[in-house]
């Protein structure tokens, strides 16, 4: 399917948010306390968009829920809030700061000394507190080997645990929520959709965003060819080279472990071509935590994490 082809590319994207819809409806009709997990990222900020298309004029049939890790890009934060206020939802916010002090778990150490860890703690909780059922959430295939493994409908154990040689066969849009008691699903709605299926997507629909995913100039810390944003998150050592860049997001992960990309895109349509031109999946250009090991994702998913 080319992009040469708007009338072409249009009945693709159609397809997508079809059936990403149906999948939505699909959460809404056999659950009963379904939550939607909200980073304040573009393909969260899409499946809003979709929830939107969903239900409206109703109102959502789950709350917004964000866990904060506390290493936040502001702009991702402030977009949040306005998003939540404009379209009169719940948003419900959990803190790993607070489970850290909690359940006196121990960060970890280092330069890029990342939360991303631990998040699956306070995720752990917030499902067992409010008993989400299901949690929809904005992993595509072509993110990351590990989330190219997961069914749509993604089943994880009393212990919030996932087996990928485990997994319910899903075939002609089928999908099966039964679950035991302490399980819960979670749910890929964009599972089928690309990173540049989500621009063109954001495009079409003049779908508003976080002001970093377009180039500005930031003060960032180079280190092994990757640029990381200058915060009080990362430790400053003497040797470091730290320049101003113009720069943009791919991903809005934490302060911590994303990269930022040099570019000059400031529009959508720059973006894109961006996007096509490129030969790097956005988490391997831009996640410093997913280059621990080729496996790296995957065992978070094992035990709990997204």
């Amino acid at each position: 399917m080319g992009v040469e082809s708007n009338t072409s590319w249009g009945d693709y994207l159609d397809q997508l948010e079809s059936e990403s819809i149906h999948i939505m409806r699909e959460v809404a009709g056999q659950f009963e306390r379904p939550a939607l997990l909200f980073s304040g990222g573009k393909d969260s900020i899409v499946l809003v968009h979709l929830a939107l298309k969903a239900f409206r004029p109703g109102k959502f049939p789950f709350p917004l829920v964000h866990i904060d890790t506390g290493h936040n890009f502001q702009e991702a934060l402030d977009f949040r809030d306005q998003l939540v206020a404009t379209i009169g939802e719940k948003l419900i916010v959990r803190k790993v700061e607070d489970t850290i002090n909690a359940k006196g778990l121990t960060e970890q150490k280092g330069k890029f000394a990342s939360r991303n860890a631990l998040q699956t703690f306070t995720l752990l909780d917030t499902i067992e507190e409010f008993k989400f059922d299901a949690c929809i959430g904005g992993a595509r295939r072509d993110e990351e080997k590990a989330r190219a493994k997961e069914r749509i409908f993604s089943v994880r154990d009393e212990f919030g645990q996932w087996d990928p040689k485990l997994q319910r066969p899903e075939l002609w849009n089928t999908y099966n929520g039964r679950i035991h008691k302490g399980e819960n699903v979670r749910v890929f709605p964009i599972s089928n959709w690309t990173e540049l299926d989500i621009w063109n997507y954001i495009k079409r629909n003049n779908i508003e965003l976080p002001s970093i995913y377009f180039a500005h100039e930031r003060e960032v810390l180079e280190f092994e060819g990757q640029f990381v944003a200058t915060s009080e998150f990362i430790r400053i050592d003497d040797t470091d080279v730290i320049s101003k860049r113009k720069v943009r997001y791919r991903t809005v992960g934490d302060m911590t472990c994303t990269a930022a990309v040099e570019s000059t895109a400031s529009t959508l349509d720059d973006i894109i071509k961006e996007i096509i031109a490129t030969k790097t999946s956005e988490r391997g250009e831009t996640r410093i935590d997913d280059r621990v090991s080729e496996a790296a994702m995957e065992d978070r998913k094992k035990g709990g994490y997204f």
